[in-house]
């Protein structure tokens, strides 16, 4: 498992030297997982719970699978506070995800994106992500650091998350 932290280690030393500006609570963060069963579980789930604390909501942006209800009962997050859309061909996933996350409607916006980044989509999503004051966290599974066209692509993603 890789994950790479951009945005909030950045801000924060930025703004230390400074007692005028305050840090963003917001950033964006891309985990890389394993395929293994529970791994997904083991990192997401303890981040997912203490976010569920918050009086906002939990945005999923998936390609394509629904989210499975009974895993998130299971798991103790709060059906009543999370809300799922599958990818829509109107918007692609970062605009969707840059649009979710500059309302502040979230406190953590996830999104299943199976190519990397450009310079400008993580620029957009950092500004979103700190003026809606939230947490994007960007998921692909490992072995998708070589993709790097947008063409559709299925993601694995780990079947007990989704059905």
């Amino acid at each position: 498992m890789r994950t790479q932290f951009s945005g909030l280690a950045d801000r924060s030393q930025r703004f230390a030297s400074s007692s005028l500006t305050q840090p963003s609570l917001g950033g964006i963060t891309e985990l890389r997982y394993s395929e293994q069963p529970g791994m997904m579980q083991l990192l997401l789930l303890p981040v997912l719970k203490q976010l569920s604390e918050q009086s906002r909501w939990q945005l999923w942006l998936t390609p394509a699978h629904k989210l499975n209800r009974s895993w998130m009962q299971q798991s103790g997050l709060p059906l009543e506070k999370s809300m799922h859309i599958t990818e829509s061909e109107r918007l692609t996933t970062v605009e969707s995800m840059v649009k979710a996350l500059r309302t502040g409607n979230y406190s953590v916006v996830l999104a299943w994106i199976p190519y990397e980044l450009n310079d400008e989509e993580r620029f957009e999503l950092e500004m979103a992500a700190a003026e809606g004051e939230a947490l994007g966290l960007i998921m692909r599974p490992q072995g998708h650091d070589r993709v790097l066209s947008r063409q559709p692509n299925t993601p694995k993603i780990p079947s007990d998350l989704f059905h």
